[in-house]
């Protein structure tokens, strides 16, 4: 049973949430709704555990997370197919400079979960099938965000006694970045339309193209900044709409101070340069 939490309607609107998560119930993605009431729903028990912290840099279980995201991306959800992450931020100048750096170039639309964190996704241990779940911040957006969002949410581990502390000694080395993308790319095409990206089936078996792989790495890069500024500021907005135990203030000085010292070492290079 979720009971939706007070406050939270700030970063999203429910009805929209709602209406992914019905989406998904029909469609067999994610848990099914069971019923609905004024302040949540029912829905179906997952038997799976939740992944943890150290699940995320295990390759297995990375190759299949690559795989199940790449499925996420090409859900076909109701709704306009444009990017809404520039939407949701709100430092003008900087989200202003930062949207037309990426906006030049090529990306690959698709359904974004947005929040891939470890806790978001489930695990059977037996057959090893993924579910992702709780989709408060799911849109459409680049894919490319996503990845990266999901690379950065390996610096943390919410378990810990300080669940606040970030340690970006975690974030996947190249190596590590290349598997996840080239599973992520593997048996499909990418099709690009007036700088969106449809996702299409290709033949079973085809290695990604290298420079295809490349490009991605690189545009992940750069969204990093946008993951950092997105929750930098999710993080001081928490800290005055949200009563829970966790310092959101030094959450969201760590993102924001990652972002400073980022923003020109990633918008300067190329992942083939390092």
């Amino acid at each position: 049973m979720r009971v939706y939490g007070e406050g939270v309607e700030v970063f999203f609107d429910r009805e929209d949430e709602v209406r992914t998560f019905e989406c998904m119930s029909r469609h067999g993605h994610g848990p099914r709704l069971l019923g609905r009431f004024p302040t949540g729903r029912v829905e179906e028990f997952i038997h799976a555990r939740t992944l943890s912290a150290v699940d995320l840099r295990d390759p297995e279980i990375s190759a299949i997370i690559a795989s199940k995201l790449r499925e996420f991306h090409h859900l076909d959800m109701p709704g306009p197919k444009r990017v809404l992450m520039w939407d949701r931020l709100s430092l003008e100048k900087e989200i202003n400079a930062l949207e037309s750096e990426f906006s030049g170039e090529d990306q690959c639309i698709g359904f974004c979960h947005n929040d891939l964190q470890y806790g978001n996704i489930m695990i059977d241990e037996e057959t090893k099938a993924l579910t992702i779940i709780d989709y408060e911040y799911a849109s459409f957006n680049p894919i490319a965000f996503d990845i990266a969002n999901h690379f950065c949410e390996m610096a943390a581990d919410y378990h810990s006694e300080e669940p606040h502390v970030l340690d970006y000694t975690k974030y996947p080395d190249v190596d590590e970045r290349k598997r996840f993308v080239q599973t992520y790319l593997t048996d499909f095409l990418e099709l690009f339309v007036s700088h969106h990206c449809l996702i299409v089936p290709s033949v079973e078996g085809e290695e990604p193209d290298a420079e295809k792989i490349k490009d991605l790495m690189n545009n992940i890069e750069k969204y990093t900044l946008a993951s950092h500024l997105v929750w930098g500021l999710w993080g001081i907005i928490s800290e005055h709409v949200n009563d829970i135990d966790f310092d959101y203030m030094e959450y969201a000085r760590q993102r924001l101070a990652q972002y400073w010292l980022k923003k020109p070492e990633i918008l300067s290079c190329r992942v083939d340069d390092e």
